[in-house]
């Protein structure tokens, strides 16, 4: 892509691992409601490129999307307690505001960083913990509804229903990616659901990196490592997106803390 690409909330653990493997590949603009600290910011990003705003100041965000081909979306109160009044502004409202800058400034795409937490009440006591197990066979793909288990996991059920009504008015492409467990290095030691999501730096790189290359309409797609336990499926993120995920939590089993 020879646009520069938009990526909000840049300084969350998402945009960092992002950035880690991308900071070369992309032409980046990076907003953040905070100053972001000089070793969150790449060497090849120029300080006219970084943007301080929050993502509800429609203007603030119109700015730093002007010229954009693409916009990844994290920005977010990402607190799984968050209460009403915080998701409401900053993870709905603050979408919102993103996806009609997005139109109005004639962006090609948008992936949205949904979550897990869009499906978290899909675990239900019948189900677990045997679905976070390998031999169960219970997988989510991305065609069930939401099922939200908190608040902020609403709020990302309400993401995705923006980008589905953006698309289709609009024709704006936007994927949405319900992001796992992301750790850097390891999987979660000894927690079988956070071994079941596991997304490790690398691939969720690989995985924004597909969003902004494939050709899409609109998609929901899991965002995990190719795990030997797990309950989501990623054939849709592989058939429409071409991600190849490397890592597989399967291989820091036998590590003493999994014991």
């Amino acid at each position: 892509m020879d646009d520069p690409v938009l990526l909000t909330g840049a300084g969350g653990r998402v945009g960092q691992a992002i950035l880690r493997d991308l900071a070369d590949d992309y032409d980046w603009r990076l907003l953040d409601r905070e100053p972001l600290p000089r070793e969150k910011i790449p060497e090849s990003v120029d300080a006219d490129a970084v943007y301080v705003a929050d993502v509800t100041d429609d203007e603030a965000v119109a700015e730093a999307v002007d010229g954009v081909g693409a916009i990844i979306h994290l920005a977010g109160d990402p607190r799984p307690e968050a209460p009403w009044d915080s998701v409401l502004r900053n993870n709905i409202d603050g979408t919102q505001t993103v996806f009609e800058a997005a139109v109005e400034a004639d962006v090609d795409k948008v992936a949205f960083a949904s979550s897990n937490h869009a499906v978290g009440a899909f675990e239900t006591d019948e189900r677990t913990p045997d679905m976070y197990r390998p031999h169960d066979d219970y997988r989510l793909d991305g065609t069930e509804l939401p099922r939200p288990s908190n608040l902020y996991g609403v709020s990302k059920a309400t993401g995705e229903t923006l980008g589905r009504y953006y698309h289709d008015h609009y024709d704006l492409s936007v994927v949405c990616v319900r992001i796992g467990n992301l750790t850097r290095g390891h999987p979660p030691w000894n927690y079988e659901r956070g071994q079941a999501m596991w997304l490790s730096y690398r691939d969720c790189a690989r995985l924004f990196d597909c969003c902004l290359t494939a050709d899409y309409g609109y998609e929901i797609v899991y965002g995990i490592s190719d795990n030997e336990r797990k309950y989501y499926d990623i054939s849709r993120a592989r058939e429409v997106l071409g991600y190849e995920p490397v890592d597989n939590s399967k291989e820091f089993e036998d590590h003493p803390k999994n014991q």
